[in-house]
């Protein structure tokens, strides 16, 4: 049976503390966008869990206004999103350069679809997490708009401290999940799983009703919880993430938004996804990286960070920023590094502007 987190003191709660410490700035340290190798956009993610039995809305994509106009006609919804398909998050405030605010409309009329598409596609979106000078849309997710009577929070994950897949589940969803850790960890539920056996029926059913699904809701919520946990095995995911697992007025259980990473040493048994990698919002720097197996993130300092070691390349951008200096780059290696990696790497290094002006790398 499921139980709820402060009793168990468990691995992904204090996770989800610390992080959310760092949030608030308790602890100066550098602070680092998470970033996956394998990047989906969004309409992507919900195909592809959709293809694998998961309720999420119907949708059509569109690289064009006129057929965004066609997609709004054939959805014959009632309300109609959308939604500019970019890597970074906060559309919903952003604004384009054709003058447009915000990257996510709702409308009834299929014909403002086509005018907002014509101010979306080929125009760039400014976010908290683009470039300064935004990120060219060249598709939008055109979607049927549900209603969202009730959210909850619904996410799997692989857990070194349970050497296995393990559900966490919070009644209160469609927020910041971190900070409900720390202010309320008793709405938030972990449940355990055995990767040989696979989930069972009384744990799907239990988390439901955990999440606060009545009546013929939590069976339909423990099916699309089964549905996301075999979805989890079957692409590889190191994390399935959907914020927020709702309920409309309707009666219908819906992934409304999802994250899901993916483990990277399965690309050979995932090779149709991982050839939907999109790497054009990438600084160019990071994709001639990824070409040698180079983890590289730049960061807005002038001191490099040349390291082998993901834990290491951290605590080196910890000490550089805790002495006054701020780091140019995370670049790590790897522990198998070649010779031929190594000199990638210092081009990478010395290529860029701002480390050419650091007095010298930070090597390890």
């Amino acid at each position: 049976m499921a139980a709820p987190l402060f009793g168990q003191a468990g691995a992904v709660l204090r996770d989800l503390a610390l992080r959310s410490a760092r949030l608030r700035g308790e602890f100066p340290t550098v602070q680092l966008t998470p970033r996956r190798w394998l990047n989906l956009q969004e309409y992507q993610s919900k195909k592809i869990m959709a293809d694998h039995g998961v309720t999420v809305q119907r949708f059509f994509v569109a690289d064009s206004a006129n057929d965004a106009l066609e997609a709004a006609q054939r959805l014959k919804a009632k309300e109609i999103v959308l939604k500019a398909q970019i890597l970074a998050g906060g559309r919903g405030k952003g604004i384009f350069n054709s003058g447009l605010k915000g990257g996510v409309h709702l409308t009834k009329d299929p014909k403002t679809v086509e005018q907002l598409a014509k101010q979306m596609i080929g125009y760039n979106l400014s976010t908290k997490q683009t470039p300064k000078d935004g990120v060219t849309v060249k598709k939008v997710m055109v979607a049927e708009a549900l209603d969202i009577s009730r959210e909850t929070y619904f996410a799997i994950l692989m857990d070194r401290a349970c050497n296995g897949p393990v559900m966490v589940g919070s009644p209160q969803g469609g927020v910041d999940i971190e900070e409900v850790a720390v202010t309320s960890p008793e709405l938030i539920f972990k449940e355990e799983i055995d990767i040989f056996e696979g989930i069972k029926d009384h744990q799907a059913l239990q988390m439901a009703k955990n999440l606060g699904f009545q009546g013929p809701l939590q069976q339909q919520a423990a099916d699309q919880i089964k549905k996301l946990y075999n979805l989890f095995l079957k692409i590889d995911a190191t994390q399935v993430e959907v914020n927020p697992f709702g309920e409309t007025p309707e009666g219908q259980v819906v992934c409304f938004d999802a994250k899901i990473n993916f483990d990277d040493n399965a690309e050979f048994r995932q090779k149709e996804i991982f050839a939907m990698d999109d790497k054009s919002e990438n600084e160019p720097i990071e994709n001639e990286a990824a070409k040698y197996d180079l983890k590289y993130i730049g960061l807005d300092g002038n001191i490099a960070c040349f390291v082998n070691g993901a834990g290491l390349a951290m605590a080196t951008c910890d000490i550089i920023s805790l002495n006054g200096g701020k780091p140019a780059n995370f670049l790590d290696l790897g522990g198998g590094v070649k010779e031929a990696q190594v000199y990638q790497a210092f081009k990478l290094l010395t290529a860029d502007p701002k480390e050419q002006m650091s007095t010298k790398p930070s090597v390890f």
